[in-house]
């Protein structure tokens, strides 16, 4: 079983950066796959991006694609979303995710275990 707490969500302006950070429990961190998923006010709760045990595989959005980057640090169980060139459209409650699934990561349904989650903000 694993833990997750996400951090570093905030106010943005658009263009601006934020970093979130996702910190699990547990000594398996490094046997789980991540993923990154966001929910906006009155939406469905959506796929972000998606990391393999060790990194070597990342699945983006397309609505990301080129601004967003997963990276994690499986020393610090700690699974990182670098954001850049905000849009408001990003605005949303932030969530990380960890799935021993192979498979279909862009699905919220194949992971098992969920942070609370992390508001990020990003006015016009």
């Amino acid at each position: 079983q694993v833990q997750l707490v996400e951090s570093g969500g905030g106010s943005v302006q658009a263009g601006g950066s934020l970093r979130l950070s996702c910190a699990a429990s547990g000594r398996t961190f490094s046997r789980y796959n991540m993923g990154w998923f966001r929910q906006a006010p009155g939406k469905e709760r959506e796929f972000v991006v998606a990391s393999n045990w060790n990194g070597g595989r990342t699945y983006y959005a397309d609505s990301v694609k080129g601004r967003f980057t997963i990276s994690r640090n499986n020393a610090k169980n700690t699974v990182y979303l670098n954001m850049n060139i905000l849009k408001p459209e990003d605005t949303a409650v932030y969530y990380c995710a960890a799935t021993y699934a192979l498979d279909g990561l862009g699905s919220q349904n194949e992971y098992k275990y969920w942070g609370q989650g992390t508001q990020v903000t990003v006015s016009a």
